[in-house]
């Protein structure tokens, strides 16, 4: 007997267009990982009853739902469409902003070696994340919640469209400017930043399915945590002061490939400069972005190839 391994594991996934449902022979798109843990959970319903020998009367199954993470390293063109789904907007002149447009995912998790396919239908994005770190790949996750599963022994997709091929972001190429440009970065030197944009997403329950008919959504809501070497109060001080800033970053692969992010109005909710040894002293400075009216979204992604 042969046990499944992760190493032969394979993410494929399609948008649908109607919730819940796989278009017919789709033609699926590969999708490049490093974890995938999406799950089918059920709620359970256990019987009151009392019993004279304390025993459990009954249990049974209750709604459906899926949830998970798909984990990366970020790559150009492969994560385009998870954005979309992320942000609920979608690309105009390879811009994307916050919009209300819910984007639905089937998504794949094919076990290989043992034949065995596991079909997740109505994702959703429910947050994006992304850590740029130095001396590491640029890595990130979105978090899934969905409807329902299927399994079988045949993929949806035999042939699916490959990868990019295009190489992983790294933290040596690339910036990341507080203020939004190069002259505004004087104030300190970044080392890193961390964000995630959450979609407060709901699998709603309904009397006579076991599966959802819908999943809901709440606001935009993106926060984060900048990190700088402590060299003066400049940075420090916008927190103090309750001042407003901006928050852009640029990634840049080894085919000269971007993407540029702007925050652009965030607050910050603390900086305090701990002293943890000999070292030199970061700022850790967590933050909360707020709804421009300039750009009309509280966050904006460019690329360009």
């Amino acid at each position: 007997m042969s046990f499944a391994q992760g190493s032969r594991t394979q993410t494929i996934y399609v948008a649908e267009t109607i919730f819940g449902t796989t278009p017919a022979s789709p033609g699926m798109i590969d999708l490049p990982l490093t974890g995938n843990s999406l799950a089918l959970s059920k709620d359970a319903l256990v019987s009151n009853t009392i019993r004279s020998d304390r025993q459990i009367a009954d249990h049974r199954h209750g709604m459906k739902s899926v949830s998970g993470n798909l984990d990366f390293e970020f790559r150009f063109a492969d994560f385009d469409a998870f954005m979309e789904g992320a942000l609920m907007g979608a690309w105009a002149e390879n811009v994307l902003k916050v919009g209300t447009t819910k984007k639905f995912f089937s998504v794949e998790k094919g076990f290989t070696d043992i034949s065995r396919y596991h079909l997740y239908t109505g994702c959703m994005v429910n947050n994006f994340s992304l850590s740029v770190k130095p001396s590491a790949m640029v890595t990130g996750s979105f978090g899934i919640i969905g409807a329902d599963l299927s399994g079988g022994a045949a993929s949806e997709d035999a042939s699916p469209t490959v990868v990019s091929g295009n190489d992983p972001f790294d933290s040596f190429t690339g910036a990341i400017y507080e203020g939004g440009d190069a002259a505004s970065n004087e104030i300190a030197i970044i080392t890193g930043i961390d964000f995630s944009l959450d979609n407060a997403l709901v699998a709603t329950q309904v009397v006579g399915s076991a599966v959802t008919p819908e999943i809901s959504y709440g606001k935009s809501n993106l926060t984060g945590t900048l990190s700088a070497y402590f060299e003066s109060a400049a940075l420090l001080d916008k927190f103090i002061d309750e001042t407003e800033s901006v928050i852009q970053f640029t990634l840049t692969d080894l085919d000269s490939n971007t993407f540029t992010f702007l925050i652009p109005k965030v607050k910050y909710n603390g900086g305090d400069p701990g002293i943890s040894g000999e070292g030199p002293i970061e700022l850790s400075m967590p933050f909360q972005a707020i709804y421009d009216a300039t750009e009309t979204t509280n966050f904006k992604i460019t690329r360009s190839a």
